[in-house]
């Protein structure tokens, strides 16, 4: 069973390749499942005075959302494909949030956490808000952020829960309990994480999230499932096979699968 829920495209601005091109990708390598995902458009910055390339622009939502069913219906029987949305988590923004993900009928919602207020703590051109901030307020208004997004109720997923770590910025000061208490979160949610490998290509050089975080989410009992979080159609399923490994060495047996925001649990 080889499954990719998380992949982005053309259309959210700082991907390449169009969603048809992820399919056949995907049938080129033998994927059971592939997830199209791609990102919310912004909901709480100006598109036209920001930096460029975000997300998707809102007028693109309703054709990203078309596309992705058509090609769902076109290419069912070669692969199964299933359609979602990576629903940032914007606090403030909650009604907003919850409007876009009730208009359409995914397969799945991811919540990430990608903004502090305007500021893009995953975006390489944002790297000097470092050097005005203490990392371990950062790190507490993040992991604060990712308890919230939980709590929403919105999502089936938290995506790459630990990205707060992806340039390498950490405090001197422990934070093990910041991201013990976002599983808290997510566990009391009912909701799952993923093991999102593309971290393996960021400067921390480690998937999101830790091996720590996964061994809790073991010994709790937290659903995971797998994405590549690719931007590129050469990069679907990319250090997938690394994750497979480390969760069956942590003693993983199974994967979370999702359709019509429900989740199934298959072996791996």
């Amino acid at each position: 069973m080889l499954i990719d829920y998380h992949t982005h495209h053309v259309r959210c601005g700082h991907a390449s390749g169009e969603l048809e091109e992820y399919v056949q990708k995907g049938i080129e390598l033998g994927l059971t499942q592939l997830g199209l995902s791609d990102h919310m458009p912004l909901l709480h910055v100006d598109p036209a005075t920001y930096l460029p390339g975000m997300a998707m622009p809102m007028e693109e939502l309703p054709h990203y959302a078309e596309e992705a069913f058509r090609l769902q219906q076109q290419y069912k029987d070669q692969i199964d494909i299933r359609v979602g949305l990576e629903g940032d988590y914007i606090e403030g923004y909650e009604a907003e949030i919850e409007q876009i993900i009730q208009a359409y009928p995914w397969d799945y919602v991811i919540g990430s956490v990608h903004f502090l207020g305007e500021w893009d703590i995953s975006d390489f051109r944002q790297l000097d808000e470092w050097k005005e901030r203490d990392a371990y307020k950062v790190y507490q208004q993040y992991y604060d952020a990712v308890q919230k997004a939980a709590g929403t109720g919105f999502y089936d997923y938290i995506g790459h829960i630990d990205v707060i770590k992806r340039f390498g910025f950490k405090p001197e000061q422990n934070v093990e309990h910041l991201e013990n208490d976002a599983l808290r979160a997510v566990k009391a949610a009912g909701i799952a994480i993923e093991l999102n490998a593309s971290g393996l290509r960021m400067p921390v050089n480690e998937m999101f999230p830790s091996r720590r975080m996964l061994e809790v989410c073991y010994e709790w009992g937290i659903p995971l499932t797998i994405g590549s979080d690719a931007h590129q159609p050469e990069r679907l399923s990319q250090y997938l096979d690394q994750a497979v490994v480390l969760l069956k060495d942590i003693g993983f047996t199974e994967l979370a699968t999702f359709q019509k925001r429900k989740r199934k649990m298959i072996e791996f």
